[in-house]
């Protein structure tokens, strides 16, 4: 029977894919409500898609959720939305008081670390940047 630590060792990576769908799922979600209002929700404001912030950050949600989701460009991409949620935060959380539950940003907070470490950590097991890397086993090499 295999240890713990080999046990752990096979499965962080699929596990941090796992967390790096998920996120990137419900953050897809944020940036389709701004640009289509989908899913639909009740308190709906449109936004003009080349406003200066609310547009833009429902490109950079969109696109971005795709890219994590597919784990394609994954640390570019969470390092962008890294800064785009704690832009967000002091933008439009912190005037309204400080403890993040009663300024209704702990969602921002929460996508600034969890993207910060993807940009860490990386993609995972199973991600596009895996099969990208040159060290994944696809590139042939040059016999001498």
């Amino acid at each position: 029977m295999a240890d713990w630590s080999d046990r752990r060792a096979n499965w962080e990576p699929r596990v941090l894919s796992i967390l790096r769908i998920v996120v990137g799922l419900l953050f897809l979600q944020h940036g389709l409500n701004k640009l289509f209002d989908f899913p639909a929700t009740a308190t709906h404001h449109p936004y003009v898609l080349f406003s200066l912030v609310p547009g833009v950050a429902g490109i950079l949600e969109t696109v971005g959720g795709v890219l994590i989701v597919l784990g394609l460009f994954t640390r570019p991409a969470t390092f962008v939305l890294s800064g785009e949620m704690a832009f967000a935060y002091f933008l439009a959380h912190a005037p309204n008081g400080f403890f993040p539950l009663l300024n209704r940003g702990e969602a921002s907070v929460l996508y600034c670390f969890v993207f910060l470490y993807f940009f860490v950590a990386g993609a995972g097991a199973w991600s596009l940047d895996r099969l990208r890397a040159p060290s994944a086993g696809l590139v042939r090499r040059r016999r001498p």
